[in-house]
């Protein structure tokens, strides 16, 4: 494994980021998460391969997610052989009161504390803003951030999707003021929704931000061995994601595409899309999710695909524009 500089930092991280929503479940919001002891082996093997980058957030199965993986990483790994990265936005309970989501200081000081005792650990290496909250002054959250960092309860501090104006509006601010900048941007991007292209993406590139896109497969859809297969899997009938973000004839275009350069390489569809995607320079990781066998050897093997000029054409040029989608969920 060749590890890269996290933007304009020090750290380095695998070129693959292992996400986790779906581990420490089951839970009502996400009925197809694995259970614990469904979820251990595949952060084991992850750390077998080299990948030292592990993305959760407080929100995913309740907190069960963060429970499990920080259980999992005390057990394989050293704390200073793994870049570990958590969210803070939404509630971790449904039922939680008007307190316990968004990003005012008094939500995101409760917010770290919780995410430190279920992962286990001293500080995280990455804490991450969900989403955008419109409701709390931009100046409120950033100080907070700034002296969480301060504190030492995280190493850095980075967001995920969002406007590019309101990411530039954040980076003022703790600019202004002398406070922590984001040193990543965790955007929506894949071969189906590329609308970050236009200027999330040249923006950080301008400010040299790390770049760690969120679904790069698309739900599962450009992994599927059939590119006409429409068959759900439970968390297609369960997941109001995929179903609500990936559903234009364009879409499946793109797919059936990927299927047909995919096989005259010899490679599988899930392969040549995380190809795509690593053989652009400015992507440091994509955060990839596995609840299979096989899932993380074929992200890990993509990092060695290259693929020609001609072939990217081929992938991307029947893509059509899309909705904003993914800056609410």
């Amino acid at each position: 494994m060749e590890y890269v500089k996290f933007g304009n930092t020090g750290l380095m991280v695998s070129p693959l980021c292992l996400g986790t929503m779906s581990y420490g479940g089951p839970t009502k919001q996400f009925p197809w998460a694995l259970k614990d002891e469904e979820s251990r082996p595949f952060i084991k093997k992850a750390l077998e391969l080299g990948i030292n980058f592990f993305d959760t957030a407080n929100v995913y199965n309740e907190g069960g997610s963060e429970e499990t993986v920080g259980k999992a990483l005390k057990e394989f790994a050293g704390r200073e052989d793994y870049v570990l990265a958590t969210k803070v936005f939404n509630p971790v309970h449904p039922a939680d009161g008007p307190n316990k989501h968004g990003l005012s200081r008094k939500h995101i000081m409760n917010a770290i504390d919780g995410s430190l005792t279920r992962l286990g650990v001293d500080y995280v290496d990455l804490y991450q803003i969900h989403r955008w909250d419109e409701h709390t002054p931009i100046g409120e959250t950033m100080e907070a951030l700034h002296d969480i960092v301060k504190a030492g309860k995280a190493r850095y501090i980075g967001a995920s999707s969002m406007y590019s104006w309101q990411f530039a509006q954040a980076q003022y601010t703790a600019d202004l003021n002398g406070w922590t900048r984001f040193v990543s941007m965790q955007p929506h991007y894949n071969l189906i929704y590329r609308e970050e292209e236009r200027e999330m993406i040249p923006f950080c590139i301008d400010q040299k931000i790390a770049i760690i896109p969120w679904s790069p497969l698309a739900a599962g859809l450009l992994g599927r061995k059939d590119a006409k297969d429409q068959e759900e899997t439970k968390r297609a009938k369960t997941d109001n994601f995929s179903g609500g973000y990936y559903n234009s004839p364009s879409d499946y275009d793109v797919i059936e595409r990927v299927h047909q350069v995919a096989k005259d390489k010899g490679v599988p569809p899930a392969q040549l899309s995380l190809a795509w995607m690593m053989n652009k320079p400015e992507i440091t990781a994509p955060i990839v999710g596995a609840t299979k066998p096989g899932h993380i050897e074929d992200a890990v093997a993509a990092l060695s695909l290259k693929l020609s000029q001609e072939e990217i054409n081929l992938i991307e040029e029947l893509y059509q524009p899309h909705r904003v989608i993914g800056f609410d969920e």
